[in-house]
């Protein structure tokens, strides 16, 4: 089956960067000139997903219009003669259907997160994306997942390599290499401490899981902190499906980190032609200060 419909788990308070989200949902935080979720959605459009579903929460309020017409702002720009602009705001709103909302009214982690959108996904694969997880590369990450999807019909996770002592903020794997860069998960362990990591093999943002999932994250069970965890879920599922890891070619940002969020803002405004030799040029006065 085709993947048709992407979840987005955007709950989450953004509590490390208060007072910035204190009014203001953290996905709507711009990475140069466009809200972090904006660069998720498009990955997701360009994999060729035709159904966004958003599980929110209370004070989301501004994503929601980031993704509707605004035909205040529409007419001001079109009176301007600001015809670029204009052109791109009306881009941001896919069609009627296309993005759907749904609530997670408690906020018991990312598996319940993904179990409240069961009812809309309904009996087909489909893809995750973590917002936080931005990723710079040529190759965007869930269009090459898909294409592996569809040869290998079995559920897949974005992974990547980090460092040992960081293996307590991660699903890490025990896997072995199949492919140049696919491996097929034995076992999988949810913020393992370092001494305890099956390897440093870890899941990031990125997920095409089968609906089988739901089963398992229906059962509630909690796990680390006290949620329940989509790691765990999979866990069990590897029981009956077999699942892959993808190690995609790209840097991944943390943009849920206020040190990954600055890194994240420096690495995609380079790429802008406008603006790159301006910052060059910052950065090589500031580099004399250090």
């Amino acid at each position: 089956m085709k993947i048709k419909k992407a979840v987005f788990p955007v709950a989450g308070l953004g509590t490390r960067f208060i007072p910035a989200t204190k009014a203001m949902a953290k996905e709507m935080l711009p990475v140069v000139d466009k809200p972090i979720i904006q660069y998720a959605v498009e990955e997701a459009f360009a994999a060729g997903i035709e159904q966004i579903v958003f599980v929110t929460g209370r004070g989301k309020k501004a994503l929601e219009d980031h993704f509707d017409r605004s035909f205040e702002i529409e007419h001001t720009l079109k009176d301007k003669g600001k015809d670029d602009l204009l052109r791109q705001i009306q881009e941001l709103v896919p069609k009627t259907g296309t993005i759907i909302y749904t609530r997670q009214h408690q906020p018991l982690g990312l598996g319940h997160a993904i179990w409240c959108a069961k009812d809309i996904v309904g009996d087909e694969p489909f893809a995750v994306l973590l917002a936080d997880d931005l990723i710079q590369t040529d190759k965007p990450v869930l269009s090459e997942m898909v294409k592996k999807f569809d040869r290998l019909r079995a559920s897949i996770a974005a992974v990547m390599e980090v460092d040992k002592d960081q293996t307590d903020k991660y699903g890490i794997l025990d896997a072995q290499k199949v492919e140049e860069d696919i491996v097929r998960i034995d076992d999988m362990v949810e913020k393992p401490k370092p001494g305890d990591a099956p390897s440093n093999l870890a899941i990031i943002g990125r997920y095409i899981l089968t609906p089988k999932i739901f089963d398992y994250l229906g059962k509630k069970k909690k796990g680390a902190g006290g949620e329940i965890q989509l790691t765990d879920a999979m866990k069990t599922l590897l029981k009956e499906q077999p699942i892959y890891g993808y190690k995609f070619h790209g840097k991944r940002f943390d943009c849920g980190d206020k040190a990954g969020f600055q890194m994240a803002n420096l690495a995609f405004a380079l790429e802008r032609p406008n603006i790159r030799e301006k910052l060059i040029k910052f950065i090589q006065e500031i580099q004399k200060d250090f």
